[in-house]
């Protein structure tokens, strides 16, 4: 556990980030967050995980993490059988999630789909013994849901759902509420992208009025609310459903809030923000919301799939408004990106915004050889 410690705090003094806003960013207490660091507490799975993702890591985090071991049974030897399955199972989420952030979910969305698959047969086969059947499911829900949102990040947007909806039934029979509240905001989320905006505010809603909803699940909601309103037209109450998350954002650190939601912070907020600002046709108002969010994206990841994503809806913004120098050298960074991020869903919408660019009878000819050049590459 020194060795986590100190690994931590090199690389948050590398990067100029304080232990407090660490805290906020992962959604984790400070006091607690400061006794892992000291060594004075041993990390969880999902902060080794979280750290590890937020300090791009690349793994080295949660390889440091000591595992909590009973003292070994007379002849017993590495953990087999439904507990070393679980723990596999727990270890493929952190390595996962480590990937996806700096890489997109591309090349990695058919291994977690092969590990959740080959453990949820065990489910259907009844071969999970009653004592462990509990943390069997929910282990089984969070890789289905991981799943999923590697899918969704690849564009597979059927395949997605499907996961979704299976880490929903799973997490239910499980009686694990955090991971179903987390099954239930990424449907909302998919409902989002692909047109589903009544089915996003449908979730919602059930999230809002459910009684004792953490705080930030109820930010997730009115996040998931406000883009929502914003594809149907509603654009006021959209604004006013994002400010309503931003505000519970400063608030939202409680104990009762599930672990997952460490990603939850002030770029995506901000980028969703602007999001909405582009679906009412103010796109003049959407750039410093995007280039806010790219900026804070950037600070933690600088070459990761969040830095792709909203430099690509920094370049929707620009080419709407027609800010070709802004434009040119949003272009030069994002051919960078391509160079290692495999999200088809920025990819997608990267090749959509260029096929506009190219139409536009104002843009100047270094910009549309950019566009050409980028075109290939995408």
């Amino acid at each position: 556990m020194g060795d986590f410690g100190s690994r931590v705090r090199a690389l948050l003094a590398e990067r100029g980030i304080s232990l407090r806003a660490t805290a906020r960013a992962l959604n984790y207490d400070p006091a607690y967050l400061s006794r892992v660091i000291n060594g004075r507490q041993q990390p969880s799975e999902a902060l080794a995980a979280a750290l590890d993702g937020l300090l791009e890591a690349d793994g080295a985090l949660v390889s440091l993490r000591v595992p909590e071991v009973r003292p070994p049974e007379p002849g017993a030897g590495r953990p087999l059988g439904i507990d070393g399955d679980i723990a596999h199972m727990r270890a493929s989420v952190a390595h996962l999630l480590a990937h996806d952030n700096r890489y997109g979910g591309g090349t990695v969305a058919p291994a977690a789909v092969q590990v959740w698959r080959a453990e949820q047969r065990k489910l259907d086969r009844g071969a999970v013994p009653e004592r462990a059947r509990a943390g069997y499911l929910s282990a089984v829900a969070e890789l289905a849901e991981i799943a999923g949102w590697l899918l969704f990040d690849s564009r597979q947007w059927d395949a997605s759902r499907t996961a979704f909806l299976e880490s929903h039934l799973l997490a239910r029979q499980a009686g694990d509420r955090t991971m179903e509240w987390f099954a239930l905001d990424m449907l909302a989320m998919h409902g989002v992208q692909t047109g589903r905006a009544g089915e996003a505010l449908r979730i919602a809603d059930e999230l809002l009025t459910r009684p004792r909803v953490p705080p930030r699940i109820a930010l997730l909601a009115r996040m998931r609310q406000g883009r929502a309103l914003a594809q149907v037209g509603d654009h006021r109450r959209a604004l006013a459903a994002l400010e309503g998350a931003r505000a519970g954002l400063e608030d939202s650190i409680s104990p009762r809030d599930p672990a997952w939601a460490w990603w939850v912070n002030d770029s995506e907020i901000t980028g969703h923000e602007g999001e909405a600002l582009l679906a009412a046709g103010e796109a003049k108002a959407a750039i410093p919301k995007m280039r806010r969010a790219l900026e804070l994206a950037s600070a933690h990841f600088p070459e990761g799939r969040g830095t792709l994503y909203y430099s690509v809806a920094l370049l929707a913004a620009y080419a709407t408004t027609h800010a070709w120098r802004e434009c040119e050298a949003t272009l030069v960074s994002i051919n960078t990106l391509l160079e290692t991020v495999a999200s088809e869903r920025s990819r997608a919408r990267l090749r959509t915004t260029l096929r506009v660019m190219a139409r536009q009878p104002d843009a100047p000819p270094g910009v549309l050889d950019l566009v050409r050049q980028t075109a290939r590459a995408s």
